[in-house]
């Protein structure tokens, strides 16, 4: 886009970054009260908005194409990550069982690999809330922002 869109379009296209965030406290409110499940619920604010203004304006449809499409990376790696800790865990307690290992042994490597998991989240969420703010920062400008290592679904 060669001119700067209007204030208003602005501000819808920075929420389209930035609501992706509130996801995030939606899960943290799930888990809270009781319900420890990974939902993508970081994938429903940003399609919300991104499907109530889309027709209305083509920033908002670009901006919000590019922050689906990195949430919907985020998730697609968060479930990789998952699978690949479940392969681990039960790779370690067979590994454990079959020789005949300590009780403490198997705590110790279970302790192990839930602090590799924790820091990779951590990591994960750390990541997402830079490079969002980032993004919503570039939007509310008027500038395009590609994120990294994104697969584009929407195009």
């Amino acid at each position: 886009m060669k001119e700067k869109p209007k204030q208003q379009i602005r501000i819808w296209a920075m929420l389209c970054h930035l609501s992706a965030l509130l996801g995030w406290i939606l899960l943290g409110f799930l888990v809270f009260i009781g319900i420890p499940l990974y939902l993508p619920l970081n994938i429903l604010p940003p399609f919300i908005i991104w499907h109530l203004k889309k027709s209305q304006y083509p920033w908002i449809d670009l901006q919000g194409k590019e922050s689906l499409n990195f949430q919907i990376s985020l998730t697609f790696y968060t479930f990789i990550a998952i699978a690949i800790s479940l392969i681990l865990v039960i790779t370690s307690l067979s590994l454990a069982v079959t020789t005949n290992g300590s009780i403490n042994q198997i705590k110790n490597t279970l302790d192990n690999l839930l602090i590799i998991l924790m820091l990779l989240i951590l990591f994960k969420l750390l990541l997402q809330s830079f490079v969002v703010t980032f993004a919503a920062v570039k939007a509310y400008n008027g500038e395009h922002y590609r994120y990294p290592f994104t697969i584009r679904v929407l195009r």
